[in-house]
């Protein structure tokens, strides 16, 4: 038996059915009148769930879904948003909807096939096109009606999305998330309620702003509940955003509203929502800002790009305003008053946590390799890269000075930590890097500092200065500013000073230690005053530079840190054997580089050449790089029997399953698993035989590594004995006649079959009795 309540729902609903019928036929005000009433009984009736009969599944299996979609294109008629007359009418049809859908997957279906979330999203269209062109700072003006009916609509559309994906996907589709924002934005501008407390009737403040308020606080809701959706890869908004949750950032920077509000004493609890409704606005926009920057490019190239009316009717840049937001944003004083204190701090941090947020976008902003013609302007002759690079300059060079003038109110750590990535990111050319270390900026000796470059400079901050100087040290060999800049700093030794390097810093510290071998690394790639830096110079109470990176190296489990760490040394031998050659025995540089040479000539460095050679099977360049190290070592009598020991040092323990080499054999065996395709080696002279072999090898080694490994055995067999060189010839020479024969019936392969060839007819000679 049907109770009288369903009976009198469905009859509601029929006769909204009719009344439809009527108004097409000849509109008239009663019509309308009794739209209104029947459907604000309607609507009243389903918000009651817990009625015995499931009244929100009959209806939604009647046509009422289809009614209430037609009776809101009728009240619409050929307008955008409707008339004064109709906006109570359209807003209990509204209510009707939401109510509905609430908690009701079949009738959000419903709803969704007659395409009433689809009218819901045209008719927040029409209310998005009364936005003046350029938006105002001052609240949309909207009649309390219009309110009711604005926020009664993004009321449906989050009722009709939650758990609904049919529903998401469509309202992603009519970039709905945008125009909900666009309004939320425009409708409630956070901190604007504080400008029109002078309304002459303090209710009608009250529930106009309460209206506004719920609007924005239900956009964050059905944006967030449009985010969830299997298809986590589907973008639920574009580009165009950018300027509606950018502009808005300003309200939280100077001058900003008093600490004193007249609803204090009048309405505590309406200041309070509106005091949240303004944070939940700036936690919810830097949140999106941020993820969107982390993973959608063309996010990333718009925020370099678009503009944004910051005030008045001048356009600026949104990169501006964020990073503008960033130095001068400020905790609203409002938050000083005593009703806030047991909150105070966990609203503050959650501030702060809103600019680290900005901080990751604009980072990312600049590591966008597209945006560098934007963001790096060449036509500024007074501030190279134009107002944006100048801006990120001062803020590192405030960092220095505020600490330096002022110990106990120290610059801002994190817009340093900003500039600093951000600059990094952008260093991709010699030019760049030069007008970085060129007046007027010449960044050298700030980036130096001892606030930046000290044992109790802050983890986050060294990654940031580290990872810039990398940066500029790289294009140390195209450009003599940037090696003679950093040079005149000591840069090698206030690195080494730093304590980057000492063992305290490795468990957080491994991104920050690589970029610190960066600059080592290219600051003495050919260039002999800066090895003597890394290798001779220092603190008599700290360690030099290179003796730190070989620590590292041996104490490291991580790759990148061992092979970065012996591209140091590989840089150091070529320097030391290769530049400035021929100076006098007298000479004080000449005294230095065997002072040099005689450091580095040592087991510890001969293994670490060796070793990165053994590892590398994936990458010749580095193979390639440890060769021509050890083969300019073995011009050397020492380092030639220091290199042909290390060649058999293992590369790995040996593990209780696997046998030592046999003292009647070779200690040098073939490896005996493989890895990926690739062979393992157990020592670096197996290496240099896959090189030579270069067969089924998945990674190809180039003629030039080749012609260099045959190169290197033959410079070895100079300063070793016979006897020392048997193992090594037994495990090779069969190799190099191989690759011989085979490259001669291949062609085209002369240098290597010259090479090989030189080395056998050498190894021959000195294997013969002489007589």
């Amino acid at each position: 038996m049907v109770s009288q309540t369903s009976i009198d729902l469905l009859s509601l609903g029929r006769l909204l059915r009719d009344l439809t019928q009527s108004i097409r036929s000849a509109e008239g005000g009663d019509a309308w009148l009794t739209v209104e009433t029947t459907s604000r009984e309607l609507a009243n009736h389903l918000r009651v769930r817990d009625s015995p009969v499931d009244n929100h599944t009959l209806l939604g299996k009647s046509d009422l879904p289809q009614t209430l979609t037609s009776l809101l294109s009728l009240a619409l008629g050929d307008a955008h948003i409707p008339d004064d007359g109709k906006t109570t009418p359209v807003l209990e049809i509204l209510r009707v909807g939401a109510n509905l859908c609430m908690d009701h997957d079949e009738n959000r279906a419903a709803l969704l096939e007659v395409g009433f979330p689809q009218a819901v999203v045209s008719l927040l269209e029409g209310y998005a096109e009364t936005i003046p062109t350029p938006p105002s700072s001052s609240p949309l003006p909207l009649s309390t009606p219009h309110l009711k009916v604005v926020r009664t609509s993004i009321g449906v559309l989050l009722n009709a999305s939650i758990g609904c994906d049919a529903v998401k996907y469509r309202l992603i589709s009519l970039e709905a998330a945008l125009t909900m924002i666009k309004l939320s934005t425009t409708v409630y501008p956070p901190t604007s309620w504080a400008l029109e407390q002078d309304r002459s009737s303090a209710a009608l403040f009250v529930e106009e702003w309460d209206l506004r308020s719920g609007i924005s606080n239900w956009v964050w809701r059905t944006v967030s509940a449009l985010k969830d959706v299997q298809d986590d890869s589907l973008p639920i908004i574009n580009s165009d955003v950018i300027p509606w949750i950018v502009s808005p950032l300003l309200q939280f920077c100077p001058p900003q509203p008093p600490e004193e509000s007249p609803l204090l004493d009048s309405e505590p609890d309406v200041l309070d929502n509106l005091v949240q409704t303004d944070f939940d606005f700036l936690e919810e926009s830097c949140t999106l800002i941020e993820s969107l920057a982390l993973d959608v490019e063309d996010f990333r190239l718009e925020l370099a790009r678009s503009s944004c009316y910051n005030q008045g009717n001048e356009p600026g840049t949104c990169l501006k305003a964020v990073l503008q937001f960033i130095e001068h944003g400020s905790y609203p004083p409002i938050w000083k008053h005593p009703m806030y204190d047991t909150q105070r701090k966990t609203k503050e941090k959650a501030f702060d946590i809103c600019k680290a947020a900005l901080i990751k976008a604009v980072v990312e902003v600049f590591g966008e390799e597209k945006n560098e013609e934007i963001l790096w302007k060449d036509n500024d002759p007074k501030y190279p890269g134009g107002a944006l690079t100048q801006k990120l300059v001062q803020w590192i060079q405030d960092y220095v000075d505020s600490s330096g003038t002022n110990p106990a109110a120290p610059g801002r750590d994190d817009m340093a930590i900003c500039a600093s990535l951000s600059l990094g990111n952008l260093v991709r050319k010699a030019p760049i890097a030069t007008a970085l270390l060129s007046s007027p900026y010449s960044l050298a000796p700030t980036l130096a500092s001892h606030h930046f470059l000290s044992p109790s400079t802050d983890i986050k901050l060294k990654h940031g200065i580290l990872g810039l100087l990398k940066h500029l040290a790289q294009f140390s060999k195209l450009s003599p500013v940037i090696p003679t800049a950093l040079g005149e700093i000591n840069i090698i030794q206030k690195i080494a000073a730093s304590g980057i390097w000492h063992q305290k810093s490795d468990a957080m510290a491994n991104v920050i230690q690589l970029s610190a071998i960066g600059v080592a690394k290219h600051m003495c790639n050919a260039n002999l005053d800066q090895t003597f830096a890394l290798v001779l110079t220092g603190d008599p109470n700290v360690p030099t530079g290179l003796s730190q990176i070989l620590a590292l190296i041996k104490r490291s489990d991580s790759i990148s840190v061992k092979s970065e760490g012996s591209r140091v040394l590989v840089n150091v031998v070529k320097s030391l054997w290769l530049v400035e050659r021929g100076l006098e025995p007298s000479d004080k540089r000449q005294k230095q580089r065997e002072q040099c040479i005689s450091t580095i000539l040592t087991a510890e460095c001969a293994t670490v050449l060796t070793s990165l050679i053994g590892r590398s099977n994936r990458y010749p360049i580095l193979v390639n790089e440890g060769i021509v190290a050890i083969t300019l070592l073995c011009t050397h009598k020492l380092g030639a029997l220091l290199v042909l020991e290390a060649l058999s040092v293992p590369l790995r323990e040996t593990s209780a399953t696997e046998e030592p080499p046999s003292a009647t054999t070779s200690s040098l065996p073939t490896p005996s698993s493989v890895n990926d395709g690739l062979p393992v080696p157990r020592h670096a002279l197996d290496m240099l035989v896959y090189v030579l072999r270069n067969v089924d090898n998945p990674v190809n080694f180039p003629i030039e590594v080749r012609v260099n490994t045959c190169t290197f055995f033959l410079q070895l067999q100079r300063h070793a004995s016979n006897e020392a060189l048997a193992r090594v010839r037994e495990e090779v020479v069969p190799v190099v006649q191989q690759v011989s024969e085979e490259s001669q019936e291949v062609g085209g392969e002369e240098k290597l079959v010259k090479a090989a060839s030189m080395l056998l007819n050498s190894w021959t000679q000195a294997t013969q009795p002489s007589g």
